[in-house]
């Protein structure tokens, strides 16, 4: 499978979870709004997430995959099988103490994450509820990870990338149909949101195990304290460990700037942490779709690469990602900066949520937009490194970049509020993705193939064409008068998008680029 039809089967999919995703959080939006409860479901929602991005998809993911691609190519099939069962019965017992630590000590975690909430006893105590009843979310997540890691290194990336979709669809079915249940019985209706994040670990998790077992690689977990201890001893599980160690200080380095922000948020107004999570989850659209594809497919490609000590190839995709990230990262950052207020008054100006909430959520989702090249960037900068299994440079570059975010949180937040938050994280983007492309090639491993300052130039032509209709779009039409034609509204949102797409891209073709030579190169 080449590179580019790999990375279009995975932005493809995420493209469906991420459509369904916004279809919860636009459901959320309109029953609940944006208040203490739901600033207290955020937060609880958040700690799971945060320990499965901190563990499962961060750390654990740029240890594991790294390691079984090397593996795989070195050892075999049958060894490496041999691997994964090692390292499933190692995390699965790491799991489930660490579930029952969480559950235990949910209170110094809420407090830890948004003590602002005691501000309202309610919304701290509603919190500290959910995230008892969230937490082994993580359990779930993270033996997810592990599944996702086995299917992509043996190039099987249709069901990771699909999994995601049962969360929402479980969420959606638990606003629709739980929370008007529990309403009628006197019961606060976002408690139903906990059923659905808990149904949707469980199902997703459940529909990768056929697809393990059709490979013949379904992980055995040991069950005796031989085989438990057995695993720990495991070398490949030790290697592991041992590139874990920097990956989690470097996830944890971002999550911790996470909690900061959140912190600070919970002393804003309140409705900040939604309105932040709402901008969040809209900017999770291009990074998704863009970055988490490419780094999901060109990881164990260049881990194999390299493990094969062929540096042309290497090389060669790592130009190709860039090129990639460039040619669609710049133009959606010029949307999201030009074009917020209709993005978010279309997709989540309904029910409960109104003007004033829009305005909030469209200056955090510019401030974000400022740095998507960045956030895009990073994701194939990244794996560049991790291929190498060099995860403490990342790290280094990481901990810099957290200093530089909080000073210009100090800086930004007293004039910007919650919007600061999230520029000084877009603007933090860019420093980490510009230092990341610097080590590449001072190091010689990262060498830019011909071309690249006209192709740069054809870009920037292209997105400032679309800058100014996008500027004129946004202007013209009264996005928040609308509300009361939401399907006109809707409808002349796609047109705009459609009508950005085609100049864009006509701009491009017009300039000389050979789009379908590109994609497929």
């Amino acid at each position: 499978m080449s590179l580019f039809k790999a990375a279009s089967t995975v932005s493809l999919l995420t493209l469906a979870s991420r459509v369904t995703g916004l279809v919860r959080d636009l459901l959320m939006a309109s029953m609940f709004g944006a208040n203490v409860l739901t600033d207290a479901f955020n937060v609880a929602f958040r700690i799971p997430n945060l320990f499965r991005r901190l563990f499962a998809e961060g750390a654990f993911s740029q240890a594991f995959v790294p390691v079984l691609a090397a593996h795989k190519a070195q050892h075999g099939d049958e060894d490496t099988h041999a691997l994964v069962n090692a390292v499933a019965t190692a995390l699965f017992w790491a799991l489930l103490l660490t579930c029952v630590l969480g559950v235990v000590g949910a209170p110094l975690l809420v407090w830890a994450l948004a003590s602002g909430l005691r501000q309202s006893p309610e919304g701290f105590d509603a919190a500290v509820f959910m995230t008892r009843w969230m937490f082994p979310y993580i359990g779930f997540m993270s033996l997810v990870a592990l599944s996702a890691g086995v299917l992509n290194t043996w190039k099987r990336f249709g069901v990771p990338a699909a999994t995601p979709v049962l969360l929402n669809l479980c969420m959606i079915a638990a606003a629709w149909l739980g929370a008007p249940q529990l309403a009628a019985r006197g019961i606060e209706p976002i408690y139903a949101m906990v059923g659905g994040v808990m149904g949707g670990g469980v199902l997703q998790l459940a529909v990768q195990l056929p697809a393990l077992r059709r490979l013949g690689l379904l992980p055995r977990i040991g069950m005796t304290w031989g085989r438990v201890r057995s695993a720990w001893q495991d070398p490949g599980v030790r290697r592991i460990l041992t590139l874990m160690a920097p990956a989690l200080l470097g996830v944890g380095v971002a999550q911790i700037s996470l909690m900061i922000n959140t912190q600070i948020a919970s002393y804003l107004t309140p409705g900040s942490v939604t309105w932040l999570f709402y901008a969040d989850r809209l900017m999770e659209f291009p990074t998704a779709l863009l970055g988490v594809a490419l780094g999901v497919v060109l990881t164990p490609q260049l881990s194999a690469a390299k493990a094969a000590g062929d540096g042309e190839r290497y090389s060669t995709m790592l130009d190709w990602g860039l090129r990639i990230v460039v040619l669609l990262a710049v133009p959606c950052a010029v949307g999201l900066l030009t074009f917020a207020t209709p993005l978010v008054a279309t997709l989540f100006h309904h029910g409960a949520l109104n003007d004033g909430d829009v305005r909030q959520i469209s200056v955090a989702l510019a401030g974000y937009g400022a740095g998507l090249l960045g956030l895009v960037a990073i994701k194939v900068l990244a794996p560049g490194y991790y291929a190498s299994q060099d995860i403490r440079t990342p790290v280094r570059i990481a901990i810099v970049v957290l200093v530089a975010t909080q000073i210009m949180n100090a800086a930004l937040v007293p004039l910007l509020a919650h919007a600061g938050l999230a520029l000084s994280i877009g603007l933090g983007a860019l420093i980490n993705a510009l230092w990341l492309l610097t080590g590449l090639l001072r190091r010689g491993s990262f060498r830019p193939r011909e071309g690249w300052g006209r192709f740069a130039l054809q870009v920037i032509a292209a997105s400032a064409l679309l800058a100014v209709f996008l500027l004129w779009a946004s202007h013209h039409f009264d996005w928040l008068a609308l509300r009361a034609h939401s399907l006109q509204r809707a409808g002349l949102l796609a047109l705009l998008l459609a009508a950005s797409a085609a100049l864009y891209f006509g701009a491009l073709w017009a300039c000389g680029l050979k789009l379908r030579q590109l994609l497929r190169r």
